[in-house]
């Protein structure tokens, strides 16, 4: 199957949409997370445990809402999904007690995946076409980490414009008054962003009927199952997505190691968040020039060769430059990871058509670490305070890479083999 390829403002409302989802269950923790640690007065482990649940809702959303990617128009969908996320927002504005903030954090996890992320992959792979699978994922991913960037950027604006006190000296009350608007504000952006996709992200009457299936039948999953490509990517994803998790604690290294104040903190997860497009545009444009499987392994031996400088102890509060240079590098193999690893589709030989599908079982394994990571990274960073917690994090991250270049290189030898 090869539909009629989509206008160009089709990917950039995916774009828009596919990182605003995800602004205020993830994107505004990472960017604060010291001040949200302190504004709902949590720690580590229960800011872990908030993801953990989102994740046990988010792998049965996976699986129910694959199938349902296949059924229905995505414009649609997403803009559901936006609009029931963002209510949400209006929730955690209200700064409430861990307990609500677990039932959040398990709405979230179905809003932002049931509806969402399956119409998303298969959206992008249709505009992408045959020949433009990576430019496709490349400039998703990285247009995801620029939206991510400047909803970082206004938050931090926002956050310092209501801040009357100086930085040093401000109150958590007055950091909560200050943060309950950084929500608001996205929560409302996100709801527009919605309205957007539903006027105008539409494809052709023809083509979304060609790109249904009508009903979704256990033989149809048989043969998803069947690809060996469906398999390695479970592995691949699992530990890419690994990766992406641990880029959470930057900023939280930033505070306890490098000894930053709570706005320069923030200012570093900022910082990841304009280097994300960067990235994504650079492994776009090379991934369709260059064999996208091979670039995917060399995304994970990046990223491993990052996690050792981290993880041996060699970053510590005395050099600022190393400590960028060595975040670099980290995410670098990071983010051309997430780039990727969607984009091989085509490579193992996944149908158009049963994408929805493909997605939702792929990332039943894929995205577990939305459930072990976040408390993994919360009990090593409590337990073992400063750098000595920060170093088992980042052996955690190297593992995870070493096995996902393992499965990466194996898909590699795959699409070799099938040419």
């Amino acid at each position: 199957m090869n539909p009629k390829k989509a206008p160009w403002y089709f990917l950039l409302l995916l774009i828009l949409a596919g990182e605003s989802v995800f602004i205020l269950p993830f994107v505004l923790s990472r960017v604060f997370r010291p001040i949200v640690l302190e504004a709902f007065d949590l720690n580590n482990l229960q800011l872990g445990i908030c993801f953990s649940i989102y994740g046990i809702v988010a792998l049965g959303s996976y699986l129910l809402g694959g199938p349902l990617a296949d059924r229905f128009a995505p414009r649609k969908l997403i803009a559901v999904a936006l609009w029931m996320t963002a209510l949400g927002g209006f929730v955690y504005a209200t700064f409430p007690g861990f307990t609500i903030l677990k039932f959040l954090y398990g709405y979230w996890g179905f809003t932002t995946i049931f509806l969402f992320w399956a119409p998303m992959i298969k959206a992008t792979r249709v505009w992408g076409g045959k020949t433009s699978q990576g430019k496709a994922f490349g400039f998703l991913d990285g247009g995801r980490g620029l939206v991510g960037a400047l909803f970082g950027t206004i938050g931090l604006l926002v956050f310092s414009l209501f801040l009357h006190s100086k930085l040093s000296e401000a109150t958590v009350p007055e950091s909560k008054m200050a943060f309950r608007q950084v929500i608001l504000i996205s929560s409302f952006m996100i709801i527009l962003v919605g309205i957007l996709v539903w006027f105008f992200m539409k494809l052709a009457p023809q083509t979304e009927e060609e790109l249904k299936v009508h009903k979704i039948t256990f033989p149809q999953i048989k043969r998803v199952l069947r690809l060996p490509a469906v398999w390695l990517l479970m592995v691949i994803i699992l530990c890419a997505y690994v990766g992406y998790k641990i880029t959470d604690v930057f900023s939280l290294y930033a505070r306890d190691v490098m000894h930053h104040n709570r706005v320069e903190s923030a200012q570093i997860g900022t910082f990841l968040l304009f280097v994300r497009p960067l990235i994504g545009i650079v492994i776009g444009i090379l991934a369709d020039r260059w064999q996208t499987t091979a670039l995917l392994f060399v995304s994970f031996i990046v990223s491993f060769s990052g996690a050792l400088l981290f993880a041996m102890g060699f970053v510590s509060g005395s050099s600022t430059l190393l400590f960028l240079v060595s975040i670099l590098i980290v995410v670098t193999g990071v983010y051309a990871a997430r780039c990727l690893y969607f984009a091989v589709m085509e490579k193992g030989s996944i149908p158009l058509e049963l994408t929805g599908t493909a997605v939702g079982v792929i990332s039943l394994i894929g995205f577990t670490p939305d459930i072990f990571a976040g408390p993994a990274m919360g009990i090593l960073l409590d337990d073992s305070k400063g750098i000595s917690g920060h170093q088992q994090v980042f052996w955690m991250l190297a593992v995870f890479s070493l096995i996902g270049g393992m499965a990466a290189w194996w898909y590699f030898k795959l699409d070799r083999s099938s040419r």
